[in-house]
């Protein structure tokens, strides 16, 4: 097993801090919070005053335009693609993976931990009226705001389903194109992931995902719950994410575009993020930065499937 030891329960902290943070969005833009609980930490009834040491204060950090414009160049997302989107549609990605996959009107996309929806909506529109996209994710909160978004986009092409990465709901050779942005660094078994996304797609099927590595990260912050639930503890190496690829059967595995994050691009990632944990624990905040600088990239990565039609 290849895996870095998961902090226990790792995929209940992240369901609940990321269903806290889209309803935190949801509250922003509706004013209403059906979802978090009064006792959230991040819940308003609990900030109104939002004091130095509450969870959700404003972080005081250091870090540049240059650095901020050099992530939103990574994220990759244009003005035209983001234009009339809904209210609710949030990433918490690191790199759109839609604008660099040269999908064709017609085909099938699955986009793994589709979120509140913003890459489903692209990539439905990308392969058309005769084509589909499909969502997974594994936290209700962001299944009921994606589905509500795609109802508000006027998307009819795409669904969301329930589930996790590691046992797809998906048919074998269901989907032309796996997509995910900055998600499958979360799974505590890629080699699963890897293997079930092998299976889903059709032979010849493409894979283009925007996700987390690691460059020598020292041991004790693999086990902080906060990295992981941030993107980074779980995050493997480079050359280990390419080799898992390889091992589930995935051929011209390449990295595709890479950038490594200095403490100003890490503090520019984290600057839309409250801090809420669960159970005490924080997740991945912006006084972190230093000591993840340097350690950490975010990479495009495509592979294929074998097979197909060659002509």
């Amino acid at each position: 097993m290849s895996e870095h030891k998961a902090p226990k329960d790792i995929k209940e902290k992240i369901k609940d801090h990321y269903a806290k943070a889209i309803n935190m969005k949801v509250e922003k833009v509706t004013g209403s919070l059906p979802m978090v609980s009064s006792d959230d930490c991040c819940s308003p009834a609990n900030n109104k005053e939002e004091s130095s040491d509450s969870c959700c204060a404003p972080q005081p950090v250091e870090f540049d335009k240059e650095a901020a414009e050099r992530f939103a160049k990574m994220a990759g997302y244009t003005d035209e693609q983001l234009q009339n989107m809904p209210g609710t549609v949030s990433s918490f990605g690191c790199g759109n993976p839609v604008a660099f996959m040269k999908v064709k009107p017609g085909e099938v996309v699955l986009d793994l931990g589709s979120g509140s929806g913003l890459d489903l909506i692209l990539a439905a529109k990308k392969v058309g009226d005769t084509g589909k996209a499909i969502g997974l994710d594994m936290t209700d909160a962001m299944i009921d705001v994606c589905r509500k978004n795609l109802v508000t986009a006027k998307i009819t092409n795409a669904e969301v389903r329930k589930g996790e990465m590691e046992s797809m709901p998906v048919v074998d050779s269901e989907v032309d194109w796996i997509i995910s942005n900055c998600v499958i660094n979360l799974s505590p078994d890629k080699e699963k992931v890897f293997a079930e996304s092998f299976r889903v797609l059709k032979p010849g099927g493409q894979v283009m995902v925007s996700d987390i590595v690691t460059i020598g990260l020292p041991d004790e912050f693999r086990s902080d719950i906060g990295a992981w639930v941030g993107c980074i503890a779980g995050a493997v190496e480079e050359d280990e994410y390419i080799r898992l690829m390889e091992e589930a059967g995935f051929t011209d595995v390449k990295v595709t575009e890479k950038l490594v994050y200095d403490s100003s691009s890490l503090a520019a990632m984290a600057n839309d993020n409250c801090g809420c944990g669960t159970d005490g624990d924080r997740t991945f905040s912006l006084k972190d930065a230093d000591n993840y600088a340097g350690k950490v990239a975010t990479v495009r990565v495509y592979a294929t499937k074998p097979g197909g039609c060659c002509c």
